[in-house]
């Protein structure tokens, strides 16, 4: 009987963690180790898309990983925030910053991506990308400050400031797309591509 490839996910995401163990997957979690912002930095300097941007970002994840560790298949993920006007947001520094960021997002909609690329033996292999729009309701300045009081240095980590699975569902009026892309991972196709790989069964 042939031995299941071993899965890598490239992030020490706790949500992309909870949503591959829930869904009985098998793996080990490791840091990418990639300087980020030097990267963003680069490819915004390119010129890219909020879409090619997360794909971008996690390709050089998984690459990074895969090219060390040439006997597993190397998750990298990836998710951006764009308003409507094409800014990118990136995540808060600070806690001013996060207030500023919650300010911009107030009573708008905005786009988050988030995309997964697959690496093996250094190169991709398979990717997706996907969107949620997300409508935020008009947020005082009261509120903003009671939610931080709850939520940050948590959501430091976090582009847009909000962990949908905790109090950030609260700055929300609707949220169209995937709650798992939401969470940072579209995890369905992940998982279509796991069975075909024979990662998990068919």
């Amino acid at each position: 009987m042939q031995v299941a490839q071993r899965l890598v996910l490239a992030s020490q995401s706790s949500s992309r963690r909870a949503m591959l163990t829930a869904a009985g997957v098998v793996f080990d979690a490791v840091s990418a180790g990639v300087d980020e912002e030097s990267a963003k930095a680069a490819l915004l300097g390119d010129g890219l898309a909020a879409r090619d941007m997360a794909d971008a970002l996690s390709e050089l994840k998984a690459i990074k990983v895969s090219s060390g560790d040439g006997q597993a298949l190397v998750l990298g993920c990836d998710s951006i925030v764009a308003l409507e006007d094409g800014t990118m947001l990136d995540k808060p520094r600070d806690r001013a910053e996060a207030v500023a960021h919650l300010q911009r997002l107030s009573g708008k909609r905005h786009e988050l991506v988030s995309a997964a690329v697959i690496a093996e033996g250094g190169r991709p292999v398979w990717r997706v990308v996907d969107r949620a729009r997300m409508h935020v309701r008009p947020l005082s300045e009261a509120f903003i400050e009671q939610y931080l009081d709850l939520e940050w240095p948590e959501i430091s980590g976090c582009v847009g400031c909000y962990r949908i699975e905790g109090p950030g569902a609260q700055l929300f009026s609707r949220i169209e797309g995937s709650q798992f892309t939401v969470l940072g991972l579209p995890l369905l196709p992940v998982l279509d591509y796991l069975r075909v790989r024979g990662v998990l069964a068919s």
